[in-house]
């Protein structure tokens, strides 16, 4: 019997990545990979809770891990903090628009 043909690539086909449509800035690019990752690893503790193969209190703890290493890079990275110097940039970039 033969095996059906594996995907090219595997990895990308476990671990499928979106493209990001938000400000195109490197902070905010990485936490968006940060999300995904974190939205693929919810799904797979999910489903093995549906499955029965962990308990929910150990998924619960799993996700409530994975949700404050999401918490932490947002703060690392500055996500969700508005400088002075971001809303002046952001204040002159749609006066010169007009």
């Amino acid at each position: 019997m033969t095996q059906p043909d594996e995907p090219k690539d595997f990895k990308t086909f476990l671990f499928p990545r979106h493209r990001y449509y938000g400000q195109v800035k490197p902070e905010n690019l990485v936490f968006n990979a940060n999300l995904q990752e974190f939205a693929q690893k919810v799904t797979y503790i999910s489903c093995l809770e549906t499955g029965g193969k962990i308990s929910p209190e150990e998924a619960y703890e799993q996700i409530q891990v994975l949700w404050e290493q999401l918490e932490q890079s947002k703060k690392e990275l500055g996500i969700g903090t508005s400088t002075e110097t971001d809303s002046l940039n952001e204040r002159f970039m749609k006066e010169n628009d007009s």
